[in-house]
């Protein structure tokens, strides 16, 4: 963003907006106090409308105190531009909102309007690691500075900074990029709503993509009595039905009920889209140990051998009071010993 045209209107342009861009996942520290904590405050307040503009002054008061104190300084190639202040501000501005547009694009989700709203928004078009689009970003930053490598041996002059056209390519490579997808996507969950599933009708579907391939969705489906996950081809399009997975909801009883109360559960469960939690098999007969696990059916996909990598756990003791909880990160491996998958 700043080599495509604000580096040439200020100096300091490009550490600020790239500092502004980044500066939203400061709520990553959260995860010092847990991974609860830091599942529940992620894309919080930093990710919202809100917290933009004082993201983006505490980013340009950071700069204008390192710049003071001669930490940093223009670029050979911008010191003739002036420190415009108050133009920086807005490149912090705009290069923190792109952070939010980003992951709004995911299928993780974000929470725009924090602290009105605490409701989460996803696109879900694009992978948190999208490969099209590191490629082209990537390639925008190399090209132009091995271009002038190449330039200074044959000893050419330049007197302003390189890469705006590559940088501008690369924007709009990402932008053809989300329209492509959004258009699949689209057409995925049109297919998806246009079935039956085992003679019912879905009640909410979701389409979540693969790296790389824009026709290739991970397809989820609610009905009143069972979740599926589904292969969707979007360039036919086809949801191939016969390849789903069935995730029958569980009855509703004390263990589970206790476990949703958790804190784990109450912060997994206001995170979740398509939240699945089951009460494993007793651990202890005699002391009436239970394991209770949840799970995103957005992030089961078949690869990943049926287990949430975003899933986690409530471990209930006599009377149902939580012994310990968290993400599947932070179980011990001796709670894994009474999982079994759902049957289909």
């Amino acid at each position: 963003m700043a080599r495509s045209g604000f580096n040439r209107k200020t100096a300091l342009a490009t550490v600020t907006m790239v500092l502004a861009a980044e500066a939203a996942d400061i709520d990553v520290f959260w995860a010092l106090k847990g991974s609860i904590a830091g599942l529940q405050h992620h894309r919080g307040i930093t990710h919202s409308f809100v917290g933009v503009p004082f993201i983006a002054a505490a980013v340009l008061a950071l700069v204008y105190l390192l710049h003071r104190r001669r930490l940093i300084a223009p670029n050979r190639l911008a010191r003739e531009l002036p420190v415009r202040w108050g133009f920086l501000y807005f490149c912090a501005v705009l290069a923190a909102l792109s952070h939010l547009l980003l992951d709004y694009t995911t299928a993780y989700g974000i929470r725009l309007f924090e602290p009105f709203n605490f409701r989460w928004y996803s696109w879900d078009i694009v992978s948190i690691v999208e490969p099209l689009m590191l490629l082209a970003l990537g390639a925008a930053l190399v090209v132009p500075w091995f271009l002038g490598l190449i330039s200074s041996e044959i000893g050419e002059r330049r007197t302003g900074p390189r890469g705006r056209g590559a940088a501008i390519a690369a924007l709009a490579c990402c932008v053809v990029l989300w329209g492509v997808r959004d258009f699949q996507h689209r057409r995925a969950l049109v297919a998806m709503n246009s079935l039956l599933y085992h003679g019912a009708e879905p009640a909410r579907v979701a389409a979540y993509p693969y790296m790389i391939d824009p026709f290739r969705w991970h397809g989820v489906v609610e009905t009143a009595d069972f979740f599926e996950t589904v292969p969707v081809n979007s360039r036919a399009p086809d949801v191939r039905d016969e390849d789903g997975i069935l995730y029958y909801k569980p009855p509703v009883t004390p263990v589970l009920e206790a476990a949703k109360r958790s804190y784990f559960g109450r912060v997994y469960l206001d995170w979740a889209v398509f939240p699945y939690a089951r009460q494993q098999q007793q651990l202890d007969d005699a002391t009436r140990v239970h394991l209770v696990s949840f799970e995103d059916l957005r992030y089961v996909y078949p690869s990943s051998g049926r287990r949430a990598p975003l899933g986690g756990f409530v471990l209930l003791g006599p009377q149902l009071a939580v012994m310990l909880q968290g993400m599947n990160s932070s179980k011990p491996a001796s709670l894994s010993i009474a999982e079994h998958p759902p049957g289909r």
